[in-house]
C-alpha cells in the first residue's frame, strides 16, 4: 500500500510540476512576449470587415487580469470596430474597406450603427467594397453601402420582406398532459399566448405585423438612399421575388458585378494601383480595432462621460458580458456615481428584458445616481421589457429606428405535470399545517387561492412597471397604460408615442450627456468591470471551452442555440418582465 502510495504521489507531484511549468511559460509569453503580436499597418492598406467573432457592443474587461489573459472574449466588441472605422476614415495608411462574404450574428439596431459608421467613411472619398457568394437580407442591408457590390456567378440573394412564425401548444398539452399555467397582464404579452391558444391573436397579429413593417421600412430606407432605388421600385422587387439570381439582382440595381472573387481582387488591385501578381496590403478589423484601442490618444481633459454597458438577459448575480447582472451593475453605477472626475453616465442597453426584482433593483440604483449626475440610454438591437424598466428613468432616452422596445408587461408560468402523471399512474398528495402553507407543486392541480395571490403579484408588479414609465416619461398612468399591455415596438413608433427622446446611436447619446454635464472636452471611460474568481479561468481554457464547439459539431448551430434558451429557461426564476419573443433577422 506504501508503494502505491508513493507512486501516486509522484504522478501528482509529475502533474502538478507541468501545470505549474504551463502556467509559468504562459504568464511569461504574455507578460514578455506580448508586443511581438502587435499589429503593423503598411502603407495602402485594406481593412477586411470580418464580424464573425463580432457580437456584443462591448467585449468585456475583468478585476483578475489572469481572467482577462485567458478570456474567450478578448475580441472585440462592436463599439471598438465602430471606433475603429472612424479612426480609419482619416488614416492616411487605409484606402479602403472590404466586406467579403460577411457572416455576423449582430442585430438589426447594430447592423443600422454600423453601416451609419461606414457611410460616414466614405465621406472620406476612400472605397468600400463588397463580395458575397450569396446575400441574405440582413447581410445584404450592411453591404448596400458599398460604392461597389460583388456577387459570385453560382450565387443568390434573399430579398422578399420579412415574416414571423409561431407555434402554438394549447392542443399538445391537452393531449400530453404537460401544462404550463399561465398567468400575466397585458393582451399584448404573447410570449405565453402559445400555451394558451392554438392561433394567433388579433392583439398579436397587429403588434407583429406592425413590427415587422417598421423594421423593414426602416431597412429599404437606407438601401433606397445608398442604392439610389426608390422604396416603392424596392418593395416591388420583393413582392415578385426579382432579384432572386445574381442577373435579376444585377438588372434591378441591387448588385453592380457578377463575377467571380479573383475579379473582385483584381477590382481591389486596380484601386490601389498593385499588380495584378503582387498582393495588396489588408489587416482584419479586429486587428486593426485592437492596434486603435493601445494607441489611440486621449484628451487632456480629466472630465470622463461614463459609458455602462447592459446587454444580454436580466438575471440576479454578478452578470457578464452577455448577462445583465444586478452585482455588476449597481457596482458600475455606484463606482460611476462616487467618481468626481465622471460628470455623466450613458446607459448602452441591449436587453429583451428578465427578472423583474433585478430590473427594479438596477432602476433603484439609476434613480439613486440620477440625483447626483445625469444619465442618458442608448438602446441598442432590444431595450424591452426589463430592458425598458431600466432605461425609463434616464433625463434623455436615444433609440435607433429599428431597436425593439416597449413590451411594458409582466407574466408568469407555472409547469403543471398532474394530467401527465395521473395518464400514467402516480398520484401526489400534501400534508400542511396551514391552508396555504405548501408550496407550488407541479404535480397538482393548481389551488385558486394560490392563483389569485399569484396574479395578485402580477398585477402588483404591472402596476409599478408603468408607474416607474410614467414618473420617468412624465405621463400619466392612464397613458402608459395604453401603450404598454405588454406591446412591442420599434423606436420609430416609440418616438411618436413618448417612449423614446430621439432616433441616433451611441454616439449621439454621449453628446447629449456632455450637453447635460455642461462639458466639452471628455474621455470615455466602459463598464462593467466583471468580477471573476481563479475557478471561473479555467471554463475558458481551450480544453474546458470547447466543449461548446463539440456540441455544435454533432448537433448543429440551430440546434444549439435552442438547447441554450431551453436552458435559459430553467434558470429563470420569480415573475418575467421580459421581451414576448425572439427576433432573428436573416
Amino acid at each position: 500500500m506504501r508503494f502505491l502510495g508513493n507512486v501516486l504521489a509522484t504522478i501528482i507531484g509529475i502533474f502538478v510540476f507541468f501545470m505549474l511549468f504551463f502556467f509559468g511559460i504562459v504568464i511569461v509569453g504574455a507578460v514578455f512576449g506580448g508586443d511581438s503580436d502587435a499589429v503593423t499597418v503598411k502603407s495602402d492598406t485594406v481593412i477586411e470587415l470580418n464580424l464573425d467573432k463580432v457580437q456584443n457592443d462591448y467585449a468585456g474587461k475583468y478585476t483578475d487580469p489572469f481572467v482577462t489573459m485567458f478570456s474567450e472574449n478578448k475580441a472585440a466588441g462592436l463599439i471598438d470596430i465602430i471606433n475603429a472605422i472612424e479612426k480609419a476614415k482619416t488614416d492616411n495608411d487605409i484606402k479602403g474597406i472590404s466586406i467579403l462574404n460577411n457572416s455576423s450574428s449582430l442585430g438589426m439596431a447594430q447592423s443600422k450603427a454600423l453601416r451609419d459608421a461606414l457611410e460616414d467613411f466614405k465621406k472620406s472619398g476612400k472605397f468600400i467594397m463588397a463580395y458575397a457568394n450569396s446575400y441574405s437580407q440582413k447581410e445584404y442591408y450592411l453591404n448596400s453601402v458599398a460604392n461597389t457590390i460583388y456577387i459570385n456567378p453560382v450565387g443568390d440573394m434573399d430579398f422578399k420582406g420579412l415574416s414571423a412564425e409561431i407555434m402554438f401548444f394549447k392542443d399538445f398539452q391537452e393531449k400530453s398532459g404537460l401544462k404550463l399555467e399561465v398567468i400575466r397582464h397585458g393582451k399584448y404579452k404573447s410570449a405565453v399566448e402559445p400555451f394558451l391558444e392554438n392561433n394567433m391573436s388579433d392583439a398579436n397579429r397587429e403588434q407583429t405585423t406592425a413590427l415587422l413593417s417598421s423594421v423593414w421600412n426602416s431597412v429599404v430606407a437606407d438601401i433606397a438612399k445608398s442604392r439610389n432605388i426608390s422604396v416603392a421600385k424596392l418593395n416591388e422587387i420583393a413582392n415578385g421575388l426579382l432579384a432572386r439570381t445574381p442577373e435579376m439582382a444585377k438588372a434591378e440595381k441591387l448588385v453592380d458585378i457578377v463575377a467571380y472573387e479573383d475579379v473582385y481582387h483584381v477590382a481591389i488591385k486596380k484601386a490601389l494601383k498593385v499588380a495584378n501578381d503582387e498582393d495588396y496590403n489588408k489587416v482584419s478589423i479586429t486587428d486593426y480595432a485592437q492596434k486603435i484601442a493601445t494607441t489611440s490618444e486621449s484628451s487632456d481633459s480629466t472630465d470622463e462621460i461614463a459609458i455602462i454597458y447592459a446587454q444580454g438577459e436580466i438575471m440576479g448575480g454578478e452578470g457578464d458580458v452577455t448577462v445583465i447582472g444586478e452585482g455588476s451593475m449597481r457596482r458600475s453605477l455606484q463606482e460611476a456615481r462616487k467618481n468626481k472626475n465622471v460628470k455623466a453616465i450613458v446607459l448602452r442597453v441591449d436587453s429583451p428584458g428578465g427578472s423583474a426584482l433585478t430590473s427594479d433593483l438596477i432602476w433603484r440604483e439609476i434613480e439613486l445616481t440620477k440625483k447626483v449626475k445625469p444619465i442618458v440610454v442608448s438602446m441598442g438591437n432590444y431595450a424591452a421589457s426589463g430592458g425598458y424598466y431600466i432605461a425609463c428613468n434616464a433625463n434623455s432616452i436615444f433609440a435607433e429606428a429599428n431597436t425593439i422596445t416597449g413590451s411594458i408587461g409582466v407574466f408568469g408560468v407555472l409547469p403543471n405535470f398532474t394530467a401527465l402523471a395521473t395518464k400514467i399512474g402516480i398520484n401526489t398528495e400534501q400534508v400542511k399545517t396551514h391552508q396555504n402553507a405548501a408550496n407550488y407543486s407541479p404535480f397538482v392541480p393548481i389551488d385558486d387561492t394560490f392563483k389569485a395571490v399569484t396574479l395578485e403579484g402580477v398585477e402588483h408588479i404591472y402596476k409599478t412597471f408603468v408607474t416607474r414609465v410614467a414618473e420617468g416619461r412624465k405621463m400619466t398612468f392612464a397613458q402608459v397604460d395604453a401603450i404598454a399591455q405588454g406591446r412591442v415596438w420599434t423606436g420609430s413608433e416609440a418616438l411618436k408615442i413618448g417612449l423614446v427622446d430621439k432616433i441616433g446611436g451611441l454616439d449621439d447619446a454621449i453628446v447629449k450627456a456632455a450637453s447635460l454635464a455642461k462639458i466639452k472636452s471628455y474621455n470615455t471611460q466602459n463598464y462593467p468591470e466583471y468580477e471573476k474568481d481563479f475557478n471561473d479561468l479555467f471554463a475558458n481554457f481551450p480544453f474546458a471551452k470547447s466543449k461548446s464547439s463539440f456540441i455544435i459539431e454533432e448537433i448543429g448551430e440551430e440546434n444549439y442555440r435552442i438547447m441554450q434558451k431551453i436552458k435559459k429557461l430553467q434558470t429563470r426564476t420569480g415573475i418575467q418582465a421580459i421581451m414576448p419573443f425572439e427576433i432573428n433577422i436573416n
